[in-house]
C-alpha cells in the first residue's frame, strides 16, 4: 500500500534543514512489505539529492514499534529462492538508502526493533531509544538466517554479542543495547523528541559540508584497511576547502576567542 512513508521537512536556524521520515505502518508494528520498502527507498533517494539537507531523523509511527521486522505474512508466501532473493534485496535496498544518504541519519527508536528493523537501525549513523524499546534478531527461530545489514553488527557490538543475538534469537532491552554499544543514548519515552532535538542542535552547529565529508569518510573507514583509511582523510580534509565553510567557521571561532 502506498503512502506509508511520511516525510516532513523542517527548517530552523539552530538545526538547518532536517527531514523527519516516518514509517507509518502502525497497525502491523511498522513491518516492512515490498510496496513500503520501494516507497521508502525512493523517498530516501529524493532526500539524498537535496543539497540543502543538513540531517535526517528516521522513526516508526506510534509508541510501540520502530520497525517490527519484515512482514512475516509476505515472507511465509515466498515460493522459492528467487522470490526470497528479490524480497531480501528490497530489505538491503532500504538499509543501503539510509547508509548512502549523504547527511547524518538519526534513528529515533520508539519501541520494538526486530530483524530487518534492527538492520535498518544499524544503518543509521546515530541511535537514540526510548527506555521501553526492545531489540532482537529472531530470524533463526523462523527458519532463516539474519543477513544483509546484520553484517554491520560486529562493528557495533562485537562478534560475541553478534553471535548471541543471531544464534540464540534473544531479545534485549534498551539498557542492555546501550551497554553493548548498539545505542548511543536511552531516554524515557516522553523525552525522546527533546533528546533528538538536542542532537539536531549539535549537528546544526556543524558545517553542512563538513558533516557530509565526515559521513562519507566514516563509510570509507568501514571498508578500507587501516593504512588506506588513514590516507583517505587527506583528500577529505582538502575537499573541505572547496567551499568557504572552513574559512568562515574557523574565522568566526577565532574571532569569538579573541574577544
Amino acid at each position: 500500500m502506498a503512502g506509508e512513508i511520511q516525510v516532513e521537512i523542517r527548517e530552523a536556524p539552530a538545526t538547518g534543514r532536517v527531514a523527519f521520515v516516518t514509517i507509518a505502518h502502525e497497525a502491523k508494528l511498522n513491518t516492512l512489505n515490498p510496496a513500503l520498502m520501494l516507497e521508502f527507498a525512493a523517498a530516501m533517494a529524493r532526500l539524498s539529492a537535496d543539497e540543502a539537507l543538513h540531517a535526517a531523523v528516521l522513526t516508526g509511527a506510534g509508541p510501540k514499534s520502530f520497525v517490527g521486522g519484515a512482514d512475516i505474512t509476505v515472507m511465509a508466501g515466498l515460493g522459492d529462492g528467487e522470490a526470497a532473493r528479490a524480497f531480501i534485496t528490497l530489505v538491503h535496498g532500504c538499509c543501503r538508502a539510509v547508509r548512502d544518504c549523504p547527511v547524518p541519519v538519526i534513528g529515533r527508536i520508539n519501541g520494538w526493533t526486530l530483524g530487518a528493523g534492527l538492520e535498518l537501525a544499524a544503518a543509521c549513523d546515530l541511535r537514540i531509544a526510548a527506555d521501553h524499546a526492545q531489540f532482537g534478531m529472531p530470524e533463526v527461530r523462523v527458519g532463516i538466517p539474519s543477513v544483509v545489514e546484520a553484517a554491520l553488527l560486529p562493528g557495533l557490538i562485537g562478534w560475541g554479542r553478534t553471535r548471541r543475538l543471531l544464534l540464540l534469537g534473544e531479545t534485549i532491552g534498551a539498557a542492555e543495547a546501550l551497554d553493548w554499544g548498539f545505542l548511543e543514548r536511552v531516554v524515557p519515552a516522553d523525552g525522546l523528541d527533546q533528546a533528538v532535538a538536542e542532537w539536531l542542535g549539535h549537528l546544526g552547529a556543524a558545517g553542512r559540508q563538513a558533516l557530509r565529508l565526515q559521513k562519507r569518510l566514516i563509510r570509507q573507514w568501514e571498508d578500507l584497511p587501516i593504512g588506506e583509511a588513514v590516507a583517505a582523510g587527506i583528500p577529505a580534509f582538502s575537499a573541505a576547502w572547496d567551499t568557504n565553510e572552513p574559512r568562515r567557521m574557523l574565522g568566526g571561532f577565532a574571532n569569538r576567542h579573541r574577544g
